[in-house]
């Protein structure tokens, strides 16, 4: 009593005497919930001490040597010394080379039954009941993991404890007795548990009972650290050898949990296909029983390495599972899907009772069910490798045998079930997926695939086959060259005849009244009459395009006539999808009449680049684009360099003056000669061009081309005279000779050839009144 409560708990410890009432000040041991208390803050003062434990008030403190044993325990004094907790000297015990510690007595070799302990035992009495022996059971169970071979030494024992069994304590049963007492005489030494070493745990299962064995390897040899066994309850003596197996694997796992949680092991067990279904590596079949896929999932929380080793080499394990001590579970849990299998089948016409009396019956069922349970043997008969290559999944299940959560049915019941699966004249798949649930045997796929084709109501109204691969038409390398026509409608009334191109993919589609043979010729004659006639023309089998009138027009034009397969209109497929285009089309449109829909539909398809060819169509078929609305929004570049010549012939023309000479005129021209481009007096011979001129220099035989640019007016002199020859210049304003980036301009209407007798060569000035310019006065 060294813990202090405080004035709230002080209240519930409060005690009748024969002085009143009286409080506890510190937590008493006869409170319920003390021991628990107490116990957590130990547990919670003593937290990262090594080679310390503590069970309530009782504390072992141990090390490697010396040095480490004696820092060990001052942590350990100083952690109570800080806590306000005490030890009582004359019960503590220091530098001992062994101890007595729950019944045990532990040293430096391991650990060993306390002989006091033991010599209650060894001088107990004969038992003279049931329930004697069950006492007397229980007191050895306590070392039982001192002694590996006990449950063999206690088989005869275990009899009398059997409901059926009457009590008969023979010369069998005084012998397991004193030999019991014997093998505690004589215990082994248990090797102390070390995390740092390699740990093995070895499992076995006999019919009747589970044995494992959890060591240490140290230096080579294999040393125990604690034996376990249990015998088998009544529903599991029934599974499989194989669940029995993986059975021992679960409980050698869920007794030595603390030793194996969080540590990797090596797990042994002397049955080989327990490998195939709980090997670390392992994925757990689909088909395997729930009840191992649920043992699978238990072991995956754990990190172990698993092999085989033959049953003859696990002695202990072995021994320990053949005699098993008499614990064993009160009830063991049916699996929810087999329960829920059985009561489906109950309500078919082959119940479960009568699956368990013809596989009873059935050679070949009856072996499996019985090797199911014992064990497989290597080799077995031919009729029984279905089942012996499923052994690993098979399990027994009220008499029945289970291939995973599937019954697994005998002949005398598979026509009646085949026929339940076939009530609702289901498919072979979806009866084969129905059976996978419920019932298995060799060779089900394929006698349900037989049912299922010898069914003639099934047959008849059987689904198409797949498709076959599609056979594309070949790319003609010509426009026009093969047409697909079909008849699409009647849209308002009216049929519609659309020709598609196979090369461009142009389509043409001609509004019809009536989808007629004559009708049809004559808007076809209308088709060729614009892009030419082609070499094959591909159609269904409508009377109207295969009539003997279509069928003499086509043979007189050398067109080849191909007509795709009746009901499939897939062959066809060009026309088909351009008839589904057009209808689509045509039902988005709100607005005009049937005429102009169509129009406006084949403008936009021909202008808009196929999915197939990655053209337009119109530019496979007529080598250019179709003038639409949106090439109004295009900048047209011609007008944009008319408009940019304009402008600059504007610039130009603000600062020019229209000059013009006529032949004979004095002027000034430039010698671009010897005289690099200086003015030199010359006279017009004649007119080169709108605005150049050739003139002859004075002194020189030379006759040049003058841009008028280049010429000017000289000083007046007298002129030849001759025959179309007049005095005088005229300076008036010449328009500029075009050039390659500006455009030509019109002559000035008094431009007269040479020589014209017309001219007047008087000087003309301006008769227009000129007036000073009025000015603003501020006086």
């Amino acid at each position: 009593m060294q813990l202090p409560l405080d004035e709230a708990s002080q209240e519930v410890c409060t005690i009748n005497t024969h002085k009143g009432l009286l409080r506890y000040t510190r937590l008493p041991f006869g409170v319920s919930p003390a021991v628990g208390i107490f116990q957590r803050r130990m547990d919670c003062l003593l937290q990262g001490i090594t080679s310390t434990a503590c069970f309530i008030d009782d504390l072992i403190i141990t090390g490697k040597d010396d040095s480490s044993h004696l820092n060990s325990l001052e942590q350990v004094l100083e952690k109570l010394s800080q806590s306000g907790l005490r030890c009582k000297l004359e019960k503590c015990q220091f530098m001992q080379t062994s101890v007595s510690y729950f019944g045990h007595r532990i040293d430096a070799d391991g650990l060993h039954p306390i002989k006091d302990k033991v010599e209650a035992i060894v001088s107990a009495p004969a038992p003279k009941d049931a329930t004697q022996l069950r006492s007397f059971l229980g007191m050895v169970n306590y070392y039982g993991k001192f002694l590996p071979n006990l449950s063999q030494v206690l088989a005869p024992l275990h009899l009398l404890l059997r409901e059926q069994h009457r009590w008969n304590w023979g010369a069998a049963q005084n012998a397991a007795f004193e030999k019991c007492k014997a093998l505690l005489s004589s215990a082994p030494v248990l090797a102390h548990f070390d995390p740092s070493e390699d740990l093995l745990l070895e499992c076995d299962a006999s019919p009747y009972g589970l044995g494992a064995v959890i060591s240490h390897r140290i230096d080579g040899a294999v040393r125990p650290v604690a034996f376990a066994s249990r015998t088998l309850h009544d529903a599991e003596k029934n599974y499989s050898q194989l669940e029995k197996e993986a059975l021992a694997v679960v409980f050698a796992v869920k007794k030595f949990n603390a030793y194996l949680f969080g540590r990797p092991f090596l797990l042994v067990s002397g049955h080989k296909p327990l490998l195939g279904l709980l090997a670390e590596n392992k994925v757990v079949p689909a088909l395997a029983s729930g009840r191992i896929q649920r043992w699978a999932l238990l072991l995956s929380g754990y990190n172990y390495r698993m092999v085989h080793r033959a049953g003859a080499s696990l002695l202990c394990a072995d021994a320990l599972s053949r005699l098993p001590l008499p614990d064993k579970p009160a009830t063991v849990p049916k699996l929810a899907e087999l329960v829920m299998l059985m009561d489906h089948l109950d309500d078919g016409p082959v119940t479960a009772a009568q699956i368990r009396g013809l596989t009873r019956r059935d050679p070949t069922l009856a072996r499996a069910l019985h090797f199911t349970q014992i064990g497989w043997p290597e080799r077995v008969s031919d009729d029984l490798l279905p089942y012996s290559k499923r052994a690993a999944e098979l399990s027994v299940q009220d008499g029945c045998l289970l291939w995973g959560a599937r019954v697994v049915v005998p002949v005398g019941a598979r026509a009646a079930l085949l026929q339940v699966l076939h009530q609702g004249h289901a498919g072979a798949s979806r009866m084969k997926t129905l059976a996978r649930g419920y019932f298995w045997w060799p060779g089900l796929d394929s006698e349900i695939e037989n049912l299922a084709k010898a069914c003639s109501d099934c047959q008849e109204l059987q689904n198409a086959p797949a498709p076959s691969p599609m056979l594309a038409w070949p790319w003609p390398d010509r426009p026009w060259s093969r047409v697909h026509i079909d008849y699409a409608g009647p849209v308002s009334g009216k049929m519609l005849l659309v020709v598609v191109d196979a090369h461009s993919k142009w389509l043409d589609v001609h509004v019809v009244t009536s989808a007629t043979s004559a009708v049809t010729i004559q808007k076809l004659r209308s088709s060729f009459a614009t892009h030419g006639l082609p070499d094959v023309l591909v159609s269904d089998n409508g009377p109207n395009l295969v009539s003997e009138e279509m069928s003499d027009f086509l043979r007189k034009n050398g067109i080849q006539h191909v007509r795709v397969a009746p009901y499939h209109p897939a062959s066809n497929g060009l026309a088909e999808r351009a008839v589904q285009t057009l209808k689509r089309s045509l039902e988005k449109q709100r607005e005009g009449s049937l005429e102009d829909k169509v129009a406006r539909f084949l403008l936009s398809y021909r202008v808009t680049p196929h999915a197939t060819t990655g053209v337009a169509p119109c530019e496979l078929l007529m080598g250019r684009r179709l003038c639409t609305l949106l090439d109004r929004a295009r900048p047209d570049l011609g007008a944009r360099v008319q408009r940019k010549q304009s402008q600059l012939k504007e610039h130009h023309d603000c600062k020019a003056r229209f000059r013009t000479f006529e032949t004979g005129d004095a002027v000034l021209a430039r010698d671009f000669g010897a005289n690099g481009g200086r003015w030199k007096p010359a006279r017009v011979v004649g007119a080169a061009g709108p605005a150049s001129y050739l003139c002859g220099f004075d002194g020189d035989d030379r006759v040049v081309r003058r841009h008028v640019d280049h010429v000017r007016g000289g000083p007046e002199q007298p002129r030849p005279t001759g025959a179309g020859v007049t005095d005088g210049a005229t300076d008036a304003k010449a328009a500029p000779e075009p050039e390659a980036a500006m455009p030509a301009v019109d002559q000035p209407p008094n431009l007269a050839a040479p020589g014209d007798p017309k001219i007047d060569g008087s000087l003309r000035r301006s008769s227009r009144v000129r007036r000073p310019p009025e000015r603003l006065s501020y006086g």
